[in-house]
């Protein structure tokens, strides 16, 4: 379970730099010790900064605070195959952020072969529904969808009611 981090960080001062610039970085993580790997691992990537020579401010998990109801999440990503690197745009469902990343690691595993450590989610953003562009997004959008409960069994309100042979067969198809 992947979960959302902010993680804070800067060199640390010296006499010639007493105030170095500040980064601040939002990073999905299973827990704070590799959503810092995470960090210095970008940072490194971006900028001349590395572990040693930086210090981590703070680590703060960042709380979704609206998960009653369904959204579009699309999801811009980098992932490192056998055969090179490669960018790609995702669409997922999903009532979190966090969830959509989860099923964004689990199709990345299934069907790219892709481990977590080479995948690089570079941007996530809500979108509107009628800006889907993914089939597996759009079907679901359809307002007359209908999942029928096809095979039905009615069990007795109370034991008392149970017995262990019945007058007639039950019926279990509800049109």
């Amino acid at each position: 379970m992947h979960k959302y981090y902010q993680v804070v960080g800067r060199k640390v001062p010296t006499e010639k730099d007493t105030d170095p610039q500040i980064f601040r970085m939002r990073v999905f993580a299973d827990n704070p010790v590799t959503a810092k790997s995470r960090f210095w691992y970008f940072l490194h990537k971006l900028n001349k900064l590395k572990k040693t020579t930086g210090e981590i401010l703070s680590v703060n998990e960042i709380f979704e605070k609206k998960t009653s109801f369904i959204k579009n999440f699309g999801v811009w990503l980098r992932y490192n195959s056998r055969s090179g690197t490669h960018n790609m745009y995702k669409e997922f469902r999903d009532t979190t952020l966090t969830g959509a990343i989860d099923q964004l690691y689990a199709e990345m595993a299934s069907r790219h072969r892709a481990r977590d450590r080479s995948i690089q989610v570079i941007r996530v953003q809500e979108i509107d529904a009628s800006d889907c562009r993914r089939n597996n997004v759009t079907q679901f959008q359809k307002s007359d969808i209908k999942f029928p409960l096809a095979h039905r069994i009615i069990r007795p309100s109370c034991a008392q009611k149970r017995t262990l042979f019945k007058a007639s067969r039950p019926t279990t198809f509800f049109s």
